[in-house]
């Protein structure tokens, strides 16, 4: 796919997709998000830059880390999604916060200007991730750390059908390199060839749990990466896909509802120090 209607899928998609985001994933994120923060070990006081914020799940978290005295920029193609974290941060009295619609691949930032960034679950979107890891090790200060969460194996995933079901009804792939950053060590390889040093990555299993079909079919439809697409199917063509996927997590069916199979990985790295 041309980067530039990638990123164009990317940005009008996920404003689609941010009614829904909260409700459908925050609870299937969670080991994810708190593993990226274990990792980033935040102190108070700290500047801290997140990028592909979406809705501020995991911003919230960093500005009640580094407190009053800190600093926090998120940024996120998709103005949607940062009108979402907004209001979640409404509450929070958490003025050291700014947000900023931005390209992780072209941060409008200063160098050297961050004690820490941060992209959770965002990079996989990205057309050039080599390059949104190069702008986060521009704008870190020597010695800054980044910590990078994507989700892992394809094999390992087991709502991943949705891509193929969703491709062979439009013209071209929604998200072609989608598990290329979770396979092997290809992300600590990335943040390696990026020019951090002293990189490490974990490998975690989860399990994703809806309650419904309806549940489990607003999440993989109208709140993730095949928004856009799904969004201009008619209504035949909706009933067809949710047929094909339904039959693709079967083998998840409980009585509780559907337990996926999951799998993130999370690596962290440092920008050399001068």
């Amino acid at each position: 796919m041309d980067p530039r209607l990638q990123l164009r899928v990317q940005r009008y998609g996920w404003d689609r997709a941010a009614s829904v985001y909260d409700r459908a994933w925050s609870r299937q994120l969670k080991p994810a998000q708190s593993l990226l923060l274990e990792m980033a070990d935040l102190q108070e006081g700290e500047e801290v830059l997140e990028v592909a914020c979406g809705s501020g799940l995991v911003t919230v978290e960093v500005a009640r880390a580094v407190g009053p005295s800190g600093r926090v920029a998120g940024s996120d193609l998709s103005e949607k999604m940062l009108e979402r974290a907004r209001r979640a941060l409404e509450g929070e009295e958490v003025d050291q916060v700014t947000l900023r619609r931005l390209d992780a691949q072209a941060l409008d930032l200063p160098d050297a200007a961050f004690d820490a960034a941060l992209c959770s679950l965002g990079l996989m979107y990205v057309p050039d991730p080599p390059e949104a890891l190069r702008e986060m090790g521009r704008v870190l200060r020597p010695g800054g750390r980044a910590v990078v969460g994507v989700w892992g194996e394809r094999k390992r995933c087991g709502w991943a059908d949705i891509f193929p079901i969703v491709d062979a009804r439009v013209e071209t792939e929604v998200c072609p390199l989608f598990f290329q950053l979770g396979t092997g060590e290809t992300l600590a390889d990335r943040m390696e060839e990026a020019g951090f040093q002293g990189v490490e990555a974990r490998r975690i299993s989860s399990t994703l749990h809806f309650t419904s079909d309806e549940e489990v079919l607003e999440a993989g439809f109208a709140g993730g990466p095949v928004a856009m697409a799904y969004s201009r199917f008619d209504e035949s063509t909706r009933s067809a896909v949710h047929q094909e996927y339904l039959e693709s997590i079967a083998p998840y069916r409980t009585d509780d509802g559907y337990r996926i199979p999951g799998e993130f990985v999370v690596a962290r790295g440092e920008r050399p120090r001068e």
